[in-house]
């Protein structure tokens, strides 16, 4: 179980870091501001999980108020979450209408929450924060400790069904990547709502003495944390599958644009004119560069195409060498300052139509002219 928090820990981390840039990027979408405001709230509270389970002060408060934050960041990060499907729904009138009714029931649960932190007695906050972690053990019997833990695991389970039953519905319209993210997202709920109701059945059976068995608990953790996973999954899955599209074409940009780089550079030696850029750069740092990528690449393919053209007038329509072969000879001859013999010539065209099959015919004869 360690292990499942380990491992939830980084991967809220990792998603919060990848919303707050998101966030820079579209400040003025609720959408995008609920789901970094849930992410926030989920990791700030952390710690004093951390903190609560192992029955030590963190910041001044002791275990049972740790746990009052805790439970308080994950019943508000909840109920961000729900905010985002309702924004996502309806128009913004109807949504902030909305969005206001469902505070009701959160300040309800954080005010029973608060109120029976303050009535548990200093003998018994120590054990009451270890409740989740005992897994059916504790002190039983007290109504401090079961009315807490009830509130709180009330309003996560009526939350999460109330996005589940959204996720759902939203699902239905989506295009397909939003889709199959809803649907991670929509397993992820369900197994949490599973988890939720566990615990409060656990945590009203406790009031009479007769905790529920360990195995049924621990099943019930199982599913919230692995129904957290799968809901930030889901949710961070239709942008974070762009980033990765983009990161590929960055990368192929990148990949094309060294390719080109023997057939650039004896283009553009014989022809410096025609450089889209004026500034000459350092070759090792152009070697290095990870900057401009996609600005750098498209110059190189006009840049090869326009030199070609200007060097074509000295290719012979009756040699049969490989192209590389006579393009030495041509730009020999162009630098000697022969006169050109022929009109303009294709040279090296692509087979297929559309800039990346011209950028593979331009890559083959690169490598050519390197290794001829």
């Amino acid at each position: 179980m360690t292990y499942f928090l380990e491992s939830a820990g980084v991967l809220f981390m990792s998603v919060l870091a990848f919303m707050l840039w998101l966030t820079v990027r579209r400040p003025q979408d609720a959408r995008v501001r609920a789901i970094t405001a849930m992410i926030t709230a989920w990791t700030l509270g952390y710690p004093f999980s951390r903190a609560a389970g192992d029955g030590v002060w963190f910041l001044g408060l002791d275990p049972m108020q740790c746990q009052l934050v805790q439970y308080s960041a994950l019943v508000i990060g909840t109920f961000c979450a729900v905010l985002f499907f309702v924004f996502s729904a309806l128009d913004d009138k109807a949504a902030t209408r909305h969005a206001l009714l469902q505070t009701i029931p959160l300040a309800i649960a954080i005010a029973v929450m608060a109120v029976s932190v303050w009535s548990l007695p200093d003998s018994l906050r120590v054990a009451a924060a270890q409740v989740p972690k005992s897994f059916g053990g504790g002190p039983v019997g007290v109504p401090g400790i079961t009315f807490f833990y009830a509130a709180a695991n009330s309003y996560l389970g009526y939350s999460f069904a109330t996005m589940f039953v959204w996720t759902r519905r939203y699902a239905r319209d989506a295009e397909p990547r939003l889709r199959r993210g809803l649907l991670i997202a929509s397993i992820g709920l369900a197994l949490l709502v599973y988890g939720d109701v566990t615990f409060v059945g656990g945590n009203l059976s406790r009031l009479t003495g007769t905790p529920f068995p360990r195995i049924v608990l621990q099943l019930g953790t199982v599913g919230v944390v692995v129904g957290l996973v799968l809901f930030v999954i889901g949710m961070a899955y239709p942008a974070g599958l762009m980033r990765v599209a983009a990161i590929r074409v960055w990368t192929r940009h990148l990949r094309s644009y060294r390719r080109l780089a023997p057939l650039w550079t004896a283009l553009n030696r014989q022809f410096p004119e025609d450089a889209l850029s004026r500034v000459p750069v350092h070759p090792l740092r152009d070697v290095l560069s990870l900057r401009g990528v996609h600005r750098r690449y498209y110059r190189r393919v006009i840049e090869c195409r326009d030199g070609l053209v200007r060097v074509s007038p000295y290719f012979s329509q009756e040699d049969e060498r490989p192209v590389a072969d006579r393009l030495k000879d041509a730009l020999r001859a162009q630098a000697s300052g022969s006169a050109a013999v022929h009109l303009p010539v294709p040279v090296a065209i692509p087979d297929g139509d559309g800039l990346d099959a011209d950028v593979r015919e331009l890559e083959e004869l690169s490598f050519a002219l390197r290794t001829a």
